[in-house]
């Protein structure tokens, strides 16, 4: 993948959040750190008789990472339905599961290290020590499997929570104080973006992304605060800035699916509802962001 920065950020939500606990039980997690107060930027679209609010996610963050501000607190008491990437129920998970026995282990006579260029042996074998799983397991994996494992299982050293990412937590509030929900996309939509059909691409991307796995902290640290400082620019330029240079990934993972997603807001803001649309942060900064998209069509949208 064009970096692992890639996934974090265009993420993927419900495959990132279920590959992310078996790689995680892996890990042995630092102390907790000092609270982090984050303000992440919301914005708020009022048209007719509808309301809508948008708020970018970080869909795992550290533990110690509070971003419910008052201001997004009052924007969910008002908001009567609730709008996500793709679904998370169990029903959901259990056909994600099918799809990763299917495509995500490569046939019993092979090895993933068997197929890497020997230059990117030594940043694979790092990366393997580094995440603590088991050596066997992650060489039984295809690359787009292994790359998140490895990803994961390290970002569970750094106390990164799926349980605090902002979507997984919102949909869990949702769904217990039986409030409605929408999603933008199926689980087949999602997984076929992040599991490619050629496997000389696939094996490509993985060994380009191993070295954003010396330094994890390095990679994720930066994008979480200038999300928290609703820093859209900075936030443009950490999450997306690596697709500039794989500009059909970018547009497969990123502008394709924020057009799709704006006439379906649009026909939200026809009904009489308050939506509260929460998508990956990186799906709303810069001139091809949702927020950006939905002026160009002329509605007022309030916020950065």
């Amino acid at each position: 993948m064009p970096g692992m920065k890639k996934v974090a950020g265009a993420a993927l939500l419900l495959l990132i959040l279920l590959l992310y606990a078996p790689a995680a039980t892996y890990a042995q997690a630092q102390p907790a750190s000092p609270p982090y107060m984050a303000s992440p930027s919301l914005w708020h679209i009022k048209s007719g008789p509808s309301e809508a609010y948008l708020l970018g996610a970080v869909h795992v963050l550290p533990a110690n990472v509070h971003w419910r501000t008052p201001q997004i607190e009052h924007a969910l008491s008002r908001s009567d339905v609730f709008v996500f990437e793709v679904p998370e129920d169990a029903q959901s998970v259990q056909k994600l599961q099918g799809m990763i026995q299917a495509r995500g282990y490569l046939p019993p006579d092979q090895k993933l290290r068997d197929k890497l260029d020997p230059q990117a042996l030594a940043d694979y074998d790092a990366a393997v020590a580094a995440s603590g799983l088991p050596a066997a397991a992650v060489d039984r994996e295809r690359p787009w499997l292994a790359g998140i494992q490895l990803m994961f299982a390290q970002m569970g050293k750094l106390n990164y929570d799926p349980g605090n990412g902002v979507d997984s937590s919102l949909m869990q509030e949702a769904a217990k104080n039986h409030r409605s929900m929408r999603y933008f996309e199926t689980i087949a939509e999602q997984f076929a973006l992040l599991a490619p059909d050629d496997p000389k691409l696939e094996l490509q991307e993985f060994e380009s992304g191993l070295k954003d796995l010396r330094d994890m902290a390095g990679e994720v640290q930066p994008m979480i605060k200038a999300w928290g400082e609703g820093d859209q620019v900075k936030l443009d330029e950490l999450i997306n800035g690596d697709l500039d240079t794989f500009p059909e990934a970018r547009k497969q993972l990123l502008d394709d699916r924020n057009r799709r997603w704006v006439p379906k807001i649009e026909a939200m803001l026809k009904e009489k509802h308050v939506f509260f649309i929460a998508v990956g942060a990186g799906h709303l900064t810069g001139a091809t962001g949702v927020p950006a998209l939905l002026r160009a069509d002329g509605y007022k949208v309030e916020g950065p």
